[in-house]
């Protein structure tokens, strides 16, 4: 959680910043509302805008709860005193100003809805989907701005390190139209694939840090969700 660690985008490495409490390199005086503006509009307290590797364009559908639930837990953790690395990226791409009119095409804050026709899991699952886990960060195919192309929604995506995010739309072809609920709640809790392969790289991480420790009830939820979605095929 000290950061430090390089992220590679179309426009140059950036590196993740310390989210650990320290008041003087990480966030240790920052306050709630500091905290969720931060992780909703992409600002930090100064009114440094943040490179939209921190997705904030999904944590903006998060409630106000858990992002206080996420804050408390961060500020439990042992303060780290360590700076990050700047950005390397040539000009103009490092230019924090140009992101305010990124945003205006790309980030809209509003707080997940439920949809009232649909099941309490399909609707716990769309939130986690689109918001804490933010799937489509990486499984959503990117503009020449950066941005993410909606419409193409979790069809997959090459990302700027050499992995390819799959498609996640229930496509018989090239998605996960022939798994189970099961197979993908056993996928997320393991990294194993229903033909027995495994998750590798970024998603191999993403589980052992993050899905396998989910109450079964999430993952089921996360899988009702993403197999209820359109299928579309992969763009290659």
């Amino acid at each position: 959680m000290a950061g430090g660690r390089r992220l590679e985008t179309p426009f140059g490495g950036i590196y993740s910043t310390n989210i650990t409490p320290d008041p003087e390199t990480g966030i240790g005086d920052w306050s709630d509302d500091d905290f969720i503006r931060s992780m909703t509009e992409g600002v930090g307290p100064d009114g440094t805008h943040f490179f939209p590797i921190f997705p904030y364009t999904s944590f903006a559908r998060m409630s106000r709860r858990d992002l206080l639930d996420l804050k408390a837990y961060l500020f439990s953790l042992t303060p780290v005193r360590q700076e990050a690395p700047p950005p390397q990226m040539p000009l103009p791409f490092r230019w924090r100003s140009l992101l305010g009119p990124w945003k205006a095409l790309h980030l809209t804050r509003a707080p997940f809805t439920p949809v009232a026709d649909s099941s309490d899991s399909w609707n716990r699952g769309a939130y986690l989907v689109t918001a804490l886990a933010h799937c489509g960060e990486c499984h959503t195919p990117r503009n020449l701005l950066g941005g993410l192309k909606t419409e193409l929604g979790l069809v997959g995506s090459d990302q700027p390190d050499g992995e390819t995010a799959p498609n996640i739309t229930p496509d018989s072809d090239t998605g996960i139209g022939e798994w189970s609920e099961a197979d993908l709640v056993w996928y997320l809790q393991t990294g194993l694939l229903p033909d027995g392969d495994s998750a590798q790289g970024t998603m191999l991480e993403v589980i052992e840090q993050g899905y396998q420790y989910l109450e079964e009830q999430d993952l089921r939820a996360i899988a009702t969700y993403l197999l209820s979605r359109p299928a579309r095929p992969a763009l290659r």
